[in-house]
């Protein structure tokens, strides 16, 4: 990896351009690495490069125009943080912008599986990361998870299985597929972002736009390549796959498989081009249609992997539900609460009202993106949810929404209207009746309101439990 690197800055003028985790991660490896002209670092807050330069020379740019064209194009290779919008597109830089995702995905591209899609890909990644762990395969797991590739660059071995965890942010601009790539779906959202569902589709599909013969890409029958995806367009249906295209399909409920596609989920039954498995509905910390899906496309992977079904469903029994992605928290005075905290779109909060049986309240609101309510709002009219308690922006939203196209559910006295969600939280405790589930499921992000929705998740925990729950999270 260090060769590769080298390869990229050798002689040249190097700028870390976001000094995040993975900023910093950058920074490291290339002054371990050596042979550039000039070294630099960016960043909108006042940061401090000494620790990860271990002696280098370094240039700090920081405040407002830390983003300047005229700063940018000072450089010859700029490594830009995911998630930084550049005020133009990278092409009319003179500049060359790089990522750690693409270098990294270069060097190893085919020992990669690389999981994307709006929703589930982290779930997915560690579900894959842990059976495979489990049944022997070496294996490392890294990427939008929270482990910059760059941490374990150095450490990975010939023949080793990388579980790659991938965003549309670091998706956005390589030009590199790894050899298995999965798409597990693909729903509204960093519309603040890219600004049209159009340029986060493309931005998701580079997951195998790049991908070569000989490739494996997993994917949901809903936005399989060729297809036209609801909301993005023509476009959305002009990148091809290069590789085997494996289809993955969750069969309406109630119904039987009937081949729609080469990965079947009914109900909790899994089928797999001439295998199967039931997932047990007891012992298992994962539960719920859209977690049967993930493992069915789990299951699948393995297979590749020749992972037989018994040790399949013996890593699946040991593997952990990840925080606030329908997290059970616990029982207090009588009622069952969930944290599902990761939710930023309608579609999450369905599948949750889905899962949980007999829920008594839902907590839903938070920043306002733009996204469309009109599918969850329309799910909760037909709903049996006794309590629909709507916080900040988005909850003024969707309770102004519901008032002008569902009167019926408007007069029903089901909604509550609430500032924030401590209030909302001692509202769904007095209004709660004993056995039934209080589950926190958002559809909004927590920009503005929280630092991030795992801290959404803990002060949720810490407004239920109190003290006890302050110290479980720790």
């Amino acid at each position: 990896m260090l060769e590769k690197i080298r390869q990229t800055i050798e002689g040249k003028k190097v700028l870390i351009l976001g000094f995040g985790r993975e900023g910093r991660s950058s920074l490291r490896l290339v002054c371990k690495t050596g042979g550039w002209e000039r070294l630099a670092v960016s960043d909108l807050r006042e940061v401090d490069p000494s620790k990860e330069a271990g002696g280098c020379q370094v240039e700090l740019h920081t405040g407002e125009h830390y983003m300047d064209r005229e700063l940018l194009d000072s450089f010859d290779i700029v490594f830009k943080t995911p998630g930084i919008v550049l005020p133009e597109e990278p092409d009319a830089y003179r500049c060359r912008f790089v990522s750690q995702t693409e270098l990294f995905i270069e060097r190893f591209r085919d020992q990669i599986v690389g999981i994307t899609g709006t929703k589930g890909k982290s779930t997915t990644s560690s579900l894959l990361y842990h059976i495979l762990k489990e049944t022997g395969e070496d294996t490392v797991l890294a990427g939008n998870i929270g482990i910059p590739v760059f941490d374990i660059a150095e450490d990975i071995m010939p023949g080793e299985v990388i579980v790659l965890e991938l965003s549309c942010h670091q998706l956005e601009h390589i030009r590199v597929s790894p050899r298995i790539a999965v798409l597990l779906n693909l729903y509204e959202e960093h519309l603040d972002h890219y600004g049209t569902m159009a340029r986060y589709v493309r931005a998701k599909q580079n997951i195998y736009a790049w991908q070569r013969e000989g490739d494996i890409l997993f994917c949901s029958v809903d936005v399989l390549p060729g297809k036209e995806i609801e909301g993005a367009g023509r476009e959305s249906a002009r990148v091809p796959c290069r590789g085997e295209v494996i289809s993955a399909v969750m069969v309406p409920e109630g119904e039987k498989a009937r081949g729609a596609g080469d990965i079947e989920v009914a109900g909790n039954a899994v089928r797999y081009r001439g295998s199967g498995l039931r997932i047990p509905e007891e012992g298992i910390s994962l539960f719920g249609r859209h977690n049967y899906f993930d493992i069915g496309v789990v299951y699948g992977i393995c297979k590749e992997f020749s992972v037989t079904d018994e040790k399949f469903l013996k890593a699946l029994r040991t593997f952990q539900t990840l925080p606030h992605r329908l997290q059970y928290l616990g029982v207090k005075e009588g009622l069952r609460f969930y944290d599902d905290s990761i939710s930023t779109i309608g579609e999450t909060t369905i599948q949750a009202l889905e899962s949980v049986k007999n829920v008594d309240s839902i907590l839903i609101g938070g920043m306002d993106r733009g996204v469309d309510y009109s599918q969850l709002e329309e799910y909760l009219a037909g709903s049996s949810v006794r309590h629909i308690i709507l916080m900040e922006a988005t909850g003024k939203r969707i309770y102004r929404e519901i008032q002008e196209n569902y009167p019926t559910l408007f007069a029903s006295g089901r909604l509550e209207l609430t500032g924030h969600l401590g209030e909302a939280v001692d509202l769904a405790r007095r209004l709660g009746e004993e056995g039934g589930a209080c589950v926190l499921s958002p559809a909004a992000a927590s920009y503005g309101i929280f630092k991030n929705f795992e801290e959404r998740g803990e002060y949720f925990r810490q407004y239920v439990f109190g003290e006890e729950g302050r110290q479980t999270a720790s």
